[in-house]
C-alpha cells in the first residue's frame, strides 16, 4: 500500500515535466525547436511542423483562455492577446512546407501608448465630425424656417 502512494506521487510530481511545453513570457513554445533569436522581449524559433499543426498546437495550448484573437493573414497567422498577459503576440509563418518560424513578442508600452492615442485622436475626430455636421444641418433649417416665416408673414 505504501509503496502504491509512493508511485502515485512520484508519477504526479514527475508527470508536469514530460506532459508540459516550454514557455517564453508565459506563452507556450513548442518543444524540440531551433531558436533563431531570443531576447527579453522576443523569441523567434523554428519547428518542424507544417502550418497547420503548429496552429493546431496554439489553439490547444491556448483552449479556454479570455481575450485570445487568432487572425489568418496572407503571409501568417497571428495571434493576438488583448489581456495583460506578459506576451504580446504569437505570429506563425505561412512560407509553405517545414520548417514553420514562430516569433513570441513581448507587450511593450510602445504598443500601448500607440493605442491609447489613436483611441484618443479618433474620439475627437468623430466628435468634430458630429459638430460639423450638426452646424451644418442647423443652419440649413433654420433658413428654410425664415424662408416659411418670411412666405407667411408676406402672404398674411
Amino acid at each position: 500500500m505504501t509503496r502504491t502512494i509512493g508511485i502515485c506521487i512520484l508519477l504526479l510530481l514527475a508527470l508536469p515535466a514530460f506532459a508540459g511545453s516550454e514557455a517564453f513570457l508565459e506563452a507556450p513554445v513548442i518543444p524540440g525547436g531551433t531558436v533563431l533569436k531570443k531576447t527579453k522581449s522576443r523569441l523567434e524559433t523554428e519547428v518542424n511542423l507544417s502550418h497547420d499543426q503548429v496552429v493546431g498546437f496554439y489553439k490547444e495550448a491556448l483552449k479556454g483562455l479570455k481575450d485570445i484573437k487568432f487572425r489568418e493573414w496572407k503571409d501568417a497567422t497571428y495571434i493576438e492577446d488583448d489581456s495583460n498577459r506578459p506576451w504580446h503576440s504569437i505570429t506563425i509563418s505561412k512560407e509553405g512546407g517545414q520548417p514553420t518560424t514562430v516569433t513570441i513578442v513581448k507587450d511593450n508600452w510602445t504598443w500601448i501608448i500607440g493605442t491609447l492615442v489613436l483611441r484618443y485622436v479618433g474620439v475627437f475626430v468623430v466628435l468634430m465630425v458630429l459638430l460639423l455636421s450638426m452646424s451644418l444641418s442647423g443652419r440649413i433649417i433654420s433658413k428654410l424656417v425664415s424662408r416659411m416665416e418670411a412666405k407667411k408673414a408676406a402672404s398674411g
